[in-house]
């Protein structure tokens, strides 16, 4: 008689026990969120950062909760890694959105005057990365000069100027009128520096809406300043591209970067005139890069 040996089927895993949040886990994801607010702060420098940075690769969990406490405070989530930290933007109904009255009210910029500081601040974002593959590579590192970006947005006025007057288009906007067009025939008509008794430019001159445009970039940390040649010198740092990898489809920005002026050689921006018979068709109400 042959005797039969019964198998059982092997028992299943038991189900990992889900743990809850603690309030310490809260208290954690609220403390990397806060770094990330603090777009000075580099990871590498802060040991208890980078910490938080490795549980959030690697703790599905935590990082969920992380998302979910930026996501509370109206932030969007760009990238969290090493080389940018916790890389956030604010949303428009964000507390910790800058919209452009709020923006003016720091640089003393009367209403006159903000569009052209939202165009400086294109105009610092296309010549920083003027190309998509520039976006696209982490490292890559834009470099500016607030006499450069003055020079490219010039050279763009004057492109368009010869085309209204080709095509015998108004070149006189209102000065109340919206939009970019009238920004950058209004910037061809403000002086490149004004004139002071020490040889200061004016906080009116378009250099000096550059200046205070990269100073506000430089104190958010999307900026560092790299010297004091061509009116001050700059290099760009991970979290501004994410910035603008965020903004690359904005009307303003495809824009100017349409104009066709400005090449890659080194990896610093230079001017360069459009080709002959290129088409600069102006985006009607281009948005600028602040909250309304």
């Amino acid at each position: 008689m042959t005797e039969h040996t019964e198998w059982s089927e092997p028992e299943p895993p038991a189900a990992p026990v889900t743990t809850s949040v603690t309030p310490a886990d809260a208290a954690d994801a609220a403390r990397l969120v806060a770094f990330g607010l603090q777009p000075k702060l580099q990871p590498a420098r802060d040991q208890e950062y980078t910490e938080l940075l490795r549980r959030h690769r690697e703790d599905p969990a935590f990082a969920r909760l992380a998302d979910a406490v930026a996501a509370g405070l109206g932030l969007i989530v760009l990238e969290v890694s090493p080389r940018a930290g916790m890389a956030v933007t604010a949303a428009e109904d964000s507390v910790f959105a800058v919209r452009m009255g709020d923006y003016a009210r720091r640089t003393s910029a009367d209403g006159s005057d903000r569009f052209l500081h939202g165009l400086a601040h294109l105009a610092v974002a296309v010549m920083a990365f003027p190309r998509p593959e520039d976006l696209a590579d982490d490292g890559y590192i834009g470099r500016v000069s607030v006499n450069g970006v003055d020079a490219f947005v010039r050279q763009a006025c004057r492109r368009l100027e010869e085309r209204a007057e080709q095509q015998g288009e108004n070149t006189d906007p209102a000065t109340d009128a919206p939009g970019l067009e009238a920004a950058w025939r209004i910037w061809a008509r403000r002086s490149a520096t004004g004139a002071t008794k020490d040889a200061r430019r004016l906080a009116g001159s378009t250099t000096g809406i550059v200046g205070k445009a990269v100073a506000f970039l430089t104190d958010s940390g999307f900026l560092q300043r790299t010297g004091d040649d061509h009116g001050g010198t700059y290099r760009t740092t991970a979290r501004y591209q994410l910035q603008v990898r965020d903004m690359a489809g904005a009307a303003a920005m495809a824009e100017l970067l349409e104009l066709g002026v400005v090449p890659v050689t080194d990896g610093s921006p230079t001017l360069l005139p459009a080709e002959d018979g290129e088409e600069l068709e102006l985006v009607a109400d281009a948005g600028l890069p602040f909250h309304s």
